[in-house]
């Protein structure tokens, strides 16, 4: 099957079942202080972005995590929200609306599939994703992530990882946990992993979710 035929499938699922469940993700999330954590990790982090870097939210679903990138950026940006679910953009736009740091960011919402992004090769100084390669083939996700990302670019993924709590997620969202020997696999195929980070049990991220910080050679 090719990588297009792929995509349609990911798109004929995954957004439908995101338009469905826009205002259940946004509503779970919130309720666990996701977007704090995630602030948290990338104020200790400090990747270092020139001005006008190139960042991309890659699945931004409601914007949790879009809205923690604009909060942290050191330097003002570029950043692309991405994501197949038009319900999920339009509340990730709403809650960026609302966000006093967003302003002096360049900020584009833009509906497309992962496995097929409307960009050039190397285009991206820096991708995050969470809850996306979830719905995806590994393989190609990764690789399709890779591509638009430019050297000595960072790429930082929030995977969920099996976990007692990662369960009920699944049935939740259907989405497939990551076997983390396979995620590791597949990423080491185009980039050099430097950091994985677990978060603390005290926060309810941890219970299902860990930090992969990557970088292209």
């Amino acid at each position: 099957m090719s990588q297009n035929s792929i995509g349609a499938l990911e798109g004929a699922s995954s957004v439908t079942l995101y338009d469905r469940f826009a205002s259940l993700y946004d509503i779970t999330f919130k309720f666990n202080r996701y977007s704090r954590s995630v602030e948290r990790y990338l104020r200790e982090r400090a990747i270092p972005l020139d001005e006008g870097a190139r960042v991309l939210d890659a699945g931004c679903g409601t914007g949790l995590l879009t809205l923690a990138l604009l909060r942290t950026l050191p330097r003002p940006a570029r950043l692309t929200a991405l994501d197949l679910s038009a319900p999920s953009l339009r509340k990730a736009r709403k809650w960026v609306a609302k966000l006093d740091e967003a302003r002096r960011h360049e900020i584009e919402f833009l509906r497309a599939n992962l496995l097929a992004l409307p960009f050039a090769a190397e285009t991206f100084d820096f991708i995050a994703t969470s809850g996306a390669l979830e719905y995806v083939p590994v393989a190609e996700g990764v690789a399709e992530l890779a591509r638009v990302l430019k050297p000595s670019g960072y790429l930082l993924h929030l995977p969920v990882r099996p976990a007692p709590a990662s369960k009920l997620l699944e049935l939740m969202f259907r989405f497939k946990t990551l076997d983390p020997a396979e995620l590791d696999r597949h990423t080491r195929r185009h980039l050099d992993i430097f950091e994985r980070h677990r978060f603390s049990p005290l926060e309810p991220i941890g219970w299902t979710k860990e930090a992969i910080l990557c970088q292209k050679p």
